[in-house]
């Protein structure tokens, strides 16, 4: 009987994080760059119930199978293009890519879906790449932004809102002889100076192959354990810089109020399963042992 009762708890669990996800979602949605978290909810392993003793040749000696409950196993990054909104700031930048994966089978571009997904003839997942700006943390590591809310330093240093060094193409932080006013960056990244000169500084930008293996680190950065991961932008590649834009967070409010409700009313259902459970087993205890 206390099957039942582990697998309300467990439902129970993973609805909280299921709501946890969805919350944090909805507290970024004017969080510039941010990419919406989803939940992805499994299931234990089935197993089968058989008879204890029972015959081998009674037809009824299997009595079924037996789910063991669910759990959620991660949350998954949507890495899509948010929408661009103006801010006429010159040290706001935003990326705009559509990178395209040539499938060795074919030889014709993947087809993606809307959720950045291409499933080949194999079952093999690829991940549409998106490209980031490289940024510098404070002990030196080589972080991942789509933020491009920047700000130029006292001392001419690009900076990401939180303080983090911005850097270039050769992964050197960008230092501006000018101030803010005078920064210019045309769509490939190359900063100009004011008579429209290229100064020899580009914006870095990296082009990450598999998007999903990226780690949250907080303050819109992500950090890449595989080095082998990521390039950097190259000729050809369909990416675009654009000066006095700010990405928009890719969160869809009005779906996620709909989950927000949904992974409440789930919970409500499986904590009613529990107390259903706590009243059997207080009869079972107070009432039936009398006898």
């Amino acid at each position: 009987m206390l099957r039942g009762l582990y697998n309300a708890a467990a439902g129970m669990v993973t609805q909280q994080r299921r709501h946890d996800t969805v919350t944090q979602n909805i507290s970024n949605v004017n969080t510039a760059g941010y990419k919406q978290n989803d939940t992805v909810i499994r299931s234990f392993p089935e197993v089968l119930v058989s008879m204890i003793g029972g015959e081998p040749g009674n037809p009824r000696h299997v009595i079924g199978k037996l789910n063991t409950g669910v759990f959620a196993e991660e949350s998954i990054a949507l890495h899509l293009q948010g929408d661009l909104r103006e801010t006429g700031q010159a040290s706001d930048f935003a990326i705009v890519s559509e990178l395209n994966v040539i499938d060795e089978n074919t030889g014709l571009g993947m087809v993606f879906d809307g959720s950045g997904r291409h499933v080949g003839e194999d079952g093999e997942v690829t991940y549409r790449p998106q490209a980031f700006f490289t940024v510098q943390d404070n002990n030196g590591n080589l972080r991942y932004t789509r933020s491009g809310e920047f700000r130029v330093g006292p001392e001419g240093q690009v900076l990401t809102s939180a303080g983090f060094q911005v850097l270039g193409a050769d992964n050197q932080p960008i230092v501006l002889t000018g101030g803010a006013a005078d920064l210019t960056v045309n769509e490939q990244g190359f900063i100009l100076d004011g008579a429209g000169n290229p100064t020899g500084q580009t914006l870095g930008v990296a082009v990450v192959s598999a998007p999903n293996d990226l780690v949250k680190e907080g303050n819109g950065l992500y950090r890449l354990n595989n080095e082998d991961g990521f390039r950097m932008l190259a000729a050809g590649d369909n990416v675009i810089i654009r000066q006095g834009y700010i990405e928009a967070s890719n969160v869809d409010a009005s779906k996620s109020m709909v989950e927000l409700t949904a992974a409440l009313r789930a919970y409500e259902t499986n904590q009613k399963v529990v107390q259903f459970y706590d009243r059997s087993l207080e009869k079972a205890v107070n009432e039936i042992g009398r006898v």
